[in-house]
């Protein structure tokens, strides 16, 4: 087995992710297996209880694992199916090492960072290896070579570079060349002293993959080659892409460094076979339709609140050969100014998960306004729930009705706490969290986007549609089309009666790919374009 180590430098917010995912995807299609792996170096168990404004999305996978977003660029780039195996926080690590030591498993000796915290990190390596039986394993290290917090993780990784053997691990150091405006050059300083910090560590990085805004030229790749010492085909440049992080594969392919990392590993394979991916980039670039679509939140301000999201409605757009207009709109404003001044325009709405009480009157809006105009309207968890309140407060005409996790006496509480909640007191793990299957209504319009019966998709909450309701719901044309195998939690909620009004209780953002476009985000984006060019009556 084979191992790459992603590190960076400089500075945070990088890319190493998308750089790792990138090089998965390369190496994908030379016919070998990957697993990915993502090692965070705070100190949260983790990022299940962290707010979005510090941490991005919390990315769900199949087994319930709350994990760090860059989880979900391996899975979108990727054919791997990831478990709570591919995420590491330093907070686990220690909680491991605590506990062992409190059962005695030491023998007495003195718990210390060195061997115990490293050991730790690596056993977590060999099991993914043993889990995965991939070809290769490729492990991002998160944080800035530097920080105090991820000086663990390095030692451990040098350690078990100095274990597998030569020929056997590659290290991939990702670093930042910024360019000096007043200067008018770019600047090749920060990196070298990232790599020689990365040095003074014990690693030293075979190749150094160049986050820039402009072009590296050959007398900038000769003296990061002199400095870092490295070959001058080992400094790669990883310009801003124009249009996509999907073009990244294609620019590291360009670069040569699959070919390069495959030479570091001994690893003979095929050239990979890209042509699928340039046909993602075309419909992305010069794509035949163009839509506008609305997502309503409250971390709209935050890129990373969203990103899957964002993610599956651009595969969406894909899945139609349409170009995607992403217009963020803050759901407290609608509260201000209402729907009719915010929301004309638009091809579709979209309503997405999300916690706490602010904004979401705004969000009730914003489901009224796409019911009542015929807007498609999808919504994500909580854009479920909106959509039920929002039904029952203005067409069951039951007053303040609300869920209960806004309103504690509210006397409709169409929304409710899972009973398998109510006695929970730890916050973090302990929500209805991942894959669970669904039954599709014979005959729905989420059936025949699926086109199946039975699908399994991933949840994180804890709040469900009260049962109590249903009977009056569908009475009026409220359709519970899809439920828990036993008929007793709500899944995906629809009005047939509308161009397209689907909201489910799980995530589909998860499972969306560039190349696997999800159903829901395909149907929803067909229909918004019919939407935007519908002739007015």
């Amino acid at each position: 087995m084979k191992y790459i180590f992603v590190t960076g430098g400089v500075v945070s917010s990088l890319g190493k992710g998308l750089t790792a995912a990138s090089l998965g995807t390369l190496l994908e299609n030379r016919g070998l297996k990957v697993a990915l792996q993502k090692f965070d170096p705070y100190l949260n168990v983790d990022p299940g209880t962290m707010s979005p404004f510090q941490h991005g999305e919390v990315y769900v996978l199949d087994d319930g694992a709350e994990t760090d977003l860059d989880l979900g660029h391996y899975e979108r780039f990727t054919n791997v199916k990831l478990s709570r195996l591919n995420n590491l926080t330093s907070g686990q690590v220690y909680q491991t090492v605590l506990n062992n030591e409190r059962e005695g498993k030491y023998l007495g000796k003195t718990v210390q960072v060195i061997p115990h915290v490293t050991d730790e990190i690596k056993r977590r390596i060999h099991a993914l290896a043993a889990h995965s039986q991939a070809d290769v394993i490729i492990t991002e290290i998160g944080g800035t070579t530097g920080d105090i917090e991820g000086l663990p993780f390095l030692e451990a990784i040098r350690e078990f570079a100095l274990e597998a053997g030569v020929g056997n691990v590659a290290f991939v150091h990702v670093t930042y060349v910024p360019f000096i405006k007043a200067a008018g050059e770019l600047k090749t300083k920060p990196t070298q002293q990232s790599v020689a910090k990365l040095r003074e560590i014990g690693i030293a990085p075979h190749l150094i993959v160049c986050r820039c805004e402009k072009p590296l030229d050959k007398e900038l790749r000769q003296k990061i080659s002199l400095f870092c010492n490295v070959p001058i085909e080992a400094v790669i440049e990883e310009k801003d892409v124009d249009h996509s992080i999907y073009e990244v594969p294609l620019m590291l392919q360009r670069e040569r460094t699959d070919e390069l990392v495959c030479q570091l590993l001994r690893l003979d394979t095929p050239l990979p076979n890209m042509s699928h991916w340039q046909e993602i980039i075309r419909k992305l670039i010069a794509p035949q339709h163009r839509v506008r679509i609305g997502v309503v939140g409250k971390y709209i301000e935050l890129q990373d609140a969203y990103k899957s999201v964002y993610e599956a409605i651009i595969h969406g757009g894909v899945a139609n050969d349409c170009g995607i207009e992403t217009v963020r709109v803050d759901a407290e404003e609608i509260e201000k100014e209402g729907g009719e001044a915010i929301l004309q325009g638009l091809g579709g709405i979209l309503v997405p998960g999300g916690f706490g009480e602010r904004g979401v009157e705004g969000k009730i809006k914003a489901a009224k306004f796409a019911r009542e105009n015929k807007i498609p309207y999808l919504g994500l968890c909580l854009g479920m729930q909106i959509a039920t309140i929002e039904f029952a407060r203005h067409v069951l005409k039951l007053e303040k009705a609300h869920s209960t996790e806004f309103d504690r006496n509210t006397p409709h509480p169409v929304i409710a706490l899972l009973d398998a909640q109510k006695e929970v007191t730890q916050l973090g793990g302990t929500m209805r969290l991942g894959a669970q299957s669904c039954q599709l209504a014979v005959g729905s319009q989420a059936g025949k986007l699926y086109g199946a019966f039975v699908v399994n998709e991933r949840h994180r909450h804890r709040y469900e549609f009260n049962n109590h309701y249903r009977a009056q719901f569908e009475q009026a044309g409220f359709v519970f089309s899809g439920t828990s195998p036993d008929g007793k939690l709500v899944e995906v909620i629809e009005l047939p009666a509308h161009p397209f009004y689907v909201a489910s209780q799980f995530h589909p953002e998860f499972l969306s790919k560039p190349h696997q476009p999800h159903p829901l985000f395909r149907g929803f984006i067909a229909a918004a374009h019919q939407q935007m060019h519908r002739k007015p009556l």
